[in-house]
Order: C-alpha cells, then structure tokens, then sequence
C-alpha cells in the first residue's frame, strides 16, 4: 500500500515555512509559530494539517492582511521550471493557499496575485474556489485573463480551478446547476499545447458530464469535428465515466454505439473462490456473429460486494476491437483483492460482467472468503 501523502508533509514543513517567513519578516515570531503549528499536528491527516499551519500564520503574522499577505508573497521564493510540477514538494504551499482562501476575500486583487504567484509553485485550485463562490463574474473575468497567460500553471489553473466536483474541494453549487461560464473558460483551453492543461479540461468537462450530461455530449460532439489527434484524445479522456455507466450518446460519438453482434464464450474464472489479499483471474473470448466487420469496445465490470450486503459496480477498461465476420478476441484481466485506500475488500458474492459497447453481458461469479481459501479436489 502507497505511503499515506500527510507521512510527506511533517514537522519539518512549518519549520521550513517559519523560516523563509523570518527571511523577509525579521520580526516573526519563529519559536512561537512552530509551536503552534506543532500543537495537534500529529493526530491530523494531510489537508487538516494544511489549514492547521494556516491558522498558525493567521495568529503570528500581522493582523493586517495586506501586509500579511505581501510577506506571504515575497517569502515563496523562486519559481520552479516549467512543466507539469515537481511531485509532493510543493504541498509546502498548501498552508498558504489555506490562508490566502480563508482570510483574503476582502482583499480581490491582493488574494488574486497572491494566487498567480502560489499556483506557479503548487497550485491555488483549493484558494480560487472562495472567490469564484463570493465575487463570481470578477472571478471569471480574471480567469479568461489568465487563459491566455504564459505560464501553464496559470492556464491550468483556470480549468482545474473552477472543476464543479474538484477532489478534495468544496464543490461549486453555481457551477453545477449552470455550467455555461466553466464552458466557456475550457473551450479557450481545449487545444492548449500543454497535455498538463488539456488533461485538465478534460477532467473538469467529465465533471460536468456528470450533472449535465446533455452538455457533455454536445460540446464533446462539437469538439470531435475536424479535431486535431490531441483535442480527440482529451474528449476521449472527458467520455470516461460516461463511457464506463454504457451511456449510448457518449459511445455512439466514439464510434461504438449500438449492441455488438457478437457471443461470449471460453469463459474461466479461476480461482472461484478467493481470500481478501487473493486474486482472481478472469479469461473470455468475444466472437463477431454478424456478417459484416465490427468495432467493439470491451470493458469488465465487478459488482463487488459490500459491508451493508449490497453491491457496487466497478468498471475496468480492457480493450477496443476490430472484429471480421467470425473473428474472435481473447480477453485476460488479474483482479488483486488486496484492500486499498479507495477499495476495501468484504466475504461475499462478486458478479461479474463483460461491458460490450455498454451493454452488460454476465460471466459469472466468485466468492471472498474472509479467511484461507479452500482447494478442492
């Protein structure tokens, strides 16, 4: 199992924030903030010790925001080199994003260049929201700015930043209901040469797919005429979750609508039952019945079983095929039933499904033992 992320934001990150404060600030109170920041720290995970930090700066920096604010600035040191970040080191700068989001709403322009300099360094996606939910329209009209700025942390700031379901985030209600202003931003950014800013058009348009899904389809329609190899692959990557609940406008725009004429055969499960921390393999071969070539996309769906004895699905994507009359594909997926961070494995009864085109077709089921499984003979 990976290494919880809060394992690499420890002690040593309000050390190291007291210290390029005190650089530009003589007058910090070093001693006082790290204790401060120190007090509980250890009991929390990631983003409560984010904003556990930032309330430590808001009781040793300056009451006044502006000037608060300013130090805050002039203490982030150099930008890093382009490109698409540099790993976990700058969650360094969540504590000031924190800050710049719960304290700064009285002061836009301020708050606004404070976030032009931090999302060059991390990201402000988590301190924009605030303001696009508070001072909306100046909000976008800073964002469309920023769309056409050098920097593509700044760019992708613009997309990633007003995402309607960002991770970790407050949602953005307005956004959800009317996704019309996000829209406008991301059509700016869907042929950005930078994949760091496309994938992130693409994430934030698979959100709004999924409290507008007739938005979805029509700019994802929209954008596939005449589209350049990145642009299709970016609307390719928006589809997913539509692609993965089979919905048939997302598939017919990919080119995979309609019920494949095909039969299901070969099927192997092996083992048939499994403990947690097992695994199973799942083998099945798809046959074209028709007389004319097809194009099917092929995908495995596991109803896994949960604590409350109900079900829930989860898609695994396999493989787009071209199919001759008569031709066959062989499929092989290894499920792994260790327990993870975002899955966690109960004893029961898992079925599973072939997705062909969207269309479910049974393969059968297994079991997940809560001990040892049993050979048998």
């Amino acid at each position: 199992m990976a290494e919880p992320l809060k394992n690499r934001f420890g002690p040593a990150v309000p050390k190291r924030i007291a210290a390029t404060i005190a650089a530009v600030h003589p007058r910090f109170d070093t001693r006082g903030f790290i204790a401060a920041a120190l007090d509980g720290f250890e009991a929390l995970e990631l983003m409560p010790r984010a904003r556990h930090i930032a309330a430590a700066l808001r009781q040793y920096l300056p009451d006044d925001y502006t000037r608060a604010a300013e130090i805050l600035i002039e203490s982030l040191g150099p930008k890093p080199g382009s490109g698409a970040g540099n790993g976990r080191a700058p969650f360094f700068y969540l504590p000031h994003v924190f800050y710049v989001a719960a304290h700064g709403l009285d002061h836009f322009e301020l708050s606004m260049r404070a976030q032009y300099e931090l999302t060059q360094r991390f990201t402000a996606e988590f301190s924009i929201r605030p303001y696009l939910i508070h001072h909306q329209q100046r909000t976008l009209k800073t964002l469309e700015r920023w769309s056409t700025d050098d920097s593509v942390h700044v760019r992708r700031l613009v997309s990633e930043g007003t995402r309607p379901r960002l991770p970790w985030a407050v949602r953005l209600p307005a956004f959800q209901r009317d996704p019309r202003p996000v829209l406008a931003l991301i059509e700016r950014l869907k042929d950005d040469p930078e994949i760091y800013v496309r994938r992130s058009v693409a994430n934030n348009l698979n959100d709004i797919g999924k409290d507008n899904p007739a938005a979805l389809i029509a700019t994802a329609a929209r954008w596939l005429k005449n589209a350049p190899a990145p642009r299709a692959a970016l609307v390719r990557h928006a589809l997913r979750s539509s692609i993965k609940a089979g919905e048939q406008k997302a598939l017919a725009l990919l080119g995979f609508g309609g019920k494949a004429e095909v039969a299901v055969g070969d099927i192997i499960i092996v083992p048939m039952r499994a403990p947690i921390g097992g695994k199973i393999r799942i083998s099945f071969d798809v046959v074209n019945t028709s007389k004319h070539m097809q194009r099917v996309l092929v995908d495995l769906k596991v109803h896994y079983a949960k604590a409350n004895g109900k079900s829930g699905p989860k898609v695994f994507k396999l493989k787009k095929v071209g199919l001759a009359p008569g031709a066959a594909a062989s499929f092989v997926k290894t499920l792994s039933l260790a327990d993870l961070t975002t899955r966690k494995h109960y004893a029961g009864t898992h079925r599973i499904d072939a997705m062909l085109n969207g269309h479910a077709v049974a393969l059968g089921r297994f079991e997940i033992t809560a001990g040892k499984s049993r050979r048998r003979p």
